[in-house]
Formats: C-alpha cells, structure tokens, sequence
C-alpha cells in the first residue's frame, strides 16, 4: 500500500546567520529533529540564501554525493580537485565527495543574493575517487514534461551521481497534469514544489511544500497554478 508525508514549509528548520537565510528539510547543523533525519538515501535538503559577496569558506567532505541546483543568482566555486567555476541559474552541480575533498562557495556578485538548494544523497560505495560535474540544463524541456537532470547513469540525459536516483525539473502549466514512472522497483519519489501549487497523488502543496511516497511505482502530479517543481526519485534503503 502507498505510503507518504508531508513536509509543510513553515515546519522546516531555519537558521538565518545574516549573510547565509537556510532552510533544512532534514536535520542539519544546530537544528535537529528525530523525524526528520533523512528520506531513504536522501540526507539533506538545504534551502539557501547567500548575501550578496558572502558564502562558505574552505571545509571538508567525504563519502556523500552533493548537488547544488542555482534557482537565483551566481556561486562561484573551487576545490581540491583543482576546480575553480562559476554555477548560474540554470545550471546544476554534483560532486562526489568519496574519500575526502575540500571546496569553498561564495555569492561573487556584489549587489544581488544568491538562492540555490544543496542536497546530500548517501552514495551506493564508499571511499570513491573524488569527481566534480556541472552542465547547463535545456530549460525548455522541462516544459510540461519531466526534464531528467540526474541519474546513475553517465551516457544518460543530466549529470550523473554514484546512487540509484534519478532527478527531475519541471515547468508545468495551470491545470496540467502528468505521471511519472520509477525507474527503479524499490525506490521513492521525493517532491519539492519550488513555486506556485501543485497536488501530488491528490496531496496539495505550497511554495517549498514537499512529499515523500514510497510503495508506489507511479505519481501524478497537477499543476493547480503555474508551478515550478523538483522530483526526485530515491532508494529507500542501500
């Protein structure tokens, strides 16, 4: 039988430090809530606004595969694997951290913010070699359509990442409705609406409302204003 919950915006945690407004979807920093640890392989979720000329400093990662998706603005990027580039909007990122990388992100333009959302999937093997990835996406396909952006596989439309998940961007119309399959028998659907308001299998949401459904090799989602939305598709244990 399906199974499924809802994330409700306002129940996201918040730490506003002045130069970073972020949002969690799950357990993050100093904000920790048992029930929301993590969604299958799915550990974070981060809803972030950058200052203008602000960002991160020189920190470590390993043994995660994090995606950076620019909704806003532009972050310019270096790390330890010799990278040193700009995202835009319109772009996406992926890096597999494996066995440890060390990068920095900052907002580069000096009078606009920078809103992008950071995510962290648990990779399928640990102690990779570290990889670094970015495209610029075909905005048009996501058009009332599922644009992929992600999957596991390389020769596959979007970026690619060591997990079993797919992603998708989407750009639906008022009062369209579409459904999407899983790729993978086992895996769960994870629903971010970025604007407007979508019902996903019937369930309504908001700005930056979110569903989980798993048990289920289908959903479908209508558009009930113009709505932007990010779906991705997850395994729900390694």
């Amino acid at each position: 039988m399906m199974k499924m919950i809802v994330h409700k915006a306002n129940e996201r945690g918040h730490a506003n430090h002045g130069w970073l407004n972020a949002y969690h979807s799950f357990s993050f920093g100093s904000w920790y809530n048992p029930e929301k640890i993590q969604f299958g392989m799915l550990r974070v979720l981060n809803d972030d606004t950058i200052a203008a000329g602000m960002g991160f400093g020189t920190h470590p990662h390993d043994n995660m595969e994090i995606i950076t998706i620019p909704l806003e603005g532009d972050l310019a990027h270096k790390d330890s694997m010799g990278n040193g580039t700009t995202i835009k909007s319109g772009d996406i990122q992926v890096m597999s951290a494996g066995t440890g990388i060390q990068h920095s992100e900052f907002n580069p333009n000096h009078n606009h913010h920078t809103k992008l959302f950071q995510i962290w999937l648990f990779p399928k093997y640990r102690n990779l070699e570290p990889r670094y990835q970015q495209i610029t996406l075909d905005k048009s396909l996501e058009k009332n359509d599922f644009a992929q952006i992600l999957s596991p596989n390389p020769d596959d439309a979007g970026v690619w990442i060591h997990q079993d998940a797919w992603f998708y961007l989407s750009d639906f119309d008022n009062g369209f409705s579409k459904k999407l399959n899983l790729k993978k028998e086992g895996n769960g659907f994870y629903v971010m609406n970025i604007e407007g308001e979508i019902e996903v299998n019937g369930e309504k949401l908001e700005r930056r409302d979110a569903i989980g459904i798993w048990e289920t090799n289908e959903i479908v989602i209508k558009a009930n204003s113009n709505a932007k939305f990010l779906v991705m598709e997850i395994p729900m244990e390694q």
